[in-house]
């Protein structure tokens, strides 16, 4: 090879070398002035969720922080293992907020935010995501309607195992005509999601829950 053409080679090797790292050094700087301001929102948009089903009179702790390790568990439809959030009020347990998925959705995973007054009852429960029909299935969703209120205040001392079915299967709770599929989904998942919470009350009720927490920072 010429001489020259070799120099050539050698200077746009050079050059891409260059602009790779110049334009690495700006992704890595603007990554790094933006992740904060991102992580700020994203958590204050966590925090909102919660305190729709966690009123914020029932917690003065910072709730995002406090949490627990919760291990796969078919109660709850977790492959992975998650976290649940501990509510604290006057350094005493007040709640914890779960998650859970439905795996029978009528168009897949609906994925859960279920939070848990200390007295066993549902403060609340709100869906993370799903791919149900719009216009139909989606009603799940509060922001399409009142539906997942149906939720709030129930337990399983105030409601039989038995019927946590939609009416058209001889439950309690509502659902539209035309989508009983995710209604069943939910509703079932959120049964579950009890179940888990009532064997597993003592532990995740724990005094020691905010030592344990404060070890793991």
């Amino acid at each position: 090879m010429p001489e020259t053409l070799i120099k050539h080679a050698l200077k746009t090797a050079a050059t891409l070398t260059a602009f790779a790292l110049v334009g690495t050094a700006l992704l890595s700087y603007i990554f790094a002035i933006t992740r904060a301001p991102i992580e700020a929102s994203e958590a204050e948009a966590k925090l909102a969720l919660f305190k729709q089903i966690m009123p914020q009179e029932n917690f003065d702790n910072d709730i995002l922080k406090h949490v627990v390790q919760v291990a796969p568990s078919p109660l709850l439809g977790n492959r992975a293992a998650t976290q649940a959030n501990i509510a604290m009020l006057n350094n005493q347990v007040a709640g914890v907020i779960l998650e859970a998925v439905a795996h029978d959705g009528y168009s897949g995973d609906i994925k859960l935010l279920i939070a848990y007054r200390a007295d066993g009852a549902i403060s609340g429960v709100r869906v993370l995501s799903h791919k149900e029909t719009p216009g139909l299935g989606d009603y799940i969703d509060i922001a399409h309607g009142d539906w997942i209120k149906a939720f709030d205040n129930e337990s399983l001392a105030k409601t039989p195992a038995q019927q946590w079915q939609v009416k058209k299967d001889g439950g309690k709770f509502d659902y539209m005509a035309g989508a009983t599929i995710t209604p069943r989904a939910v509703v079932k998942a959120v049964l579950k999601a009890t179940q888990y919470f009532e064997e597993n009350k003592q532990s995740l009720l724990a005094e020691n829950i905010a030592t344990n927490t404060k070890q793991q920072k």
